[in-house]
């Protein structure tokens, strides 16, 4: 594939400029988190918590009945289900942080995602893309906010790319 040929496979919604401080999108799609999500990942990073592995730990528990999600899949899922509105033209993912999770997800539980842009800023390094940070936020599909977390985001600017 040429280079003149990528910037028509990405939306012409997501360049730098097209992000304005105070933004908000609600993603289109959801997902359901399976046992694939949960058990596979959790049991390739060694995350022994029997909450993870075993479905009937938390019977009778405050956290609810079912094995609960390991956070960062929760995280991962809020963040690839944003991606295509505020990172298909990234350079680099720059950094997240402020993590939070604020209730459990269990399997069977779709999650959807919400985004806020927080700030639009020139890069000091890159003259052909700028800086988005962005919140994003995680509710389940009983209206649960579930996860909370900041991105920073190197987006390329219209201006230089879109006519590659």
């Amino acid at each position: 594939m040429s280079e003149s040929s990528l910037s028509s496979l990405t939306s012409d919604a997501a360049w730098f400029e097209s992000f304005s401080v105070g933004q908000r999108i609600r993603h289109a799609r959801g997902a359901t988190v399976t046992d694939v999500e949960n058990n596979f990942v959790s049991k390739q990073v060694m995350n022994t918590a029997q909450a993870h592995w075993n479905e009937h730990y938390l019977k009778d528990s405050p956290l609810g009945s079912g094995r609960v999600v390991f956070g960062l899949i929760t995280a991962s899922l809020v963040f690839g289900l944003a991606s295509q509105d505020t990172a298909e033209n990234a350079l680099a993912e720059v950094g997240c942080d402020q993590l939070r999770f604020k209730a459990p997800v269990h399997q069977g539980d779709t999650v959807h995602a919400f985004t806020e842009v927080l700030s639009v800023e020139d890069s000091p390094d890159h003259d052909d893309a700028g800086l988005v940070r962005f919140k994003h936020w995680g509710v389940t599909h009983d209206d649960r906010v579930v996860f909370e977390g900041e991105r920073t985001v190197l987006v390329k600017r219209r201006s230089h790319w879109a006519d590659r």
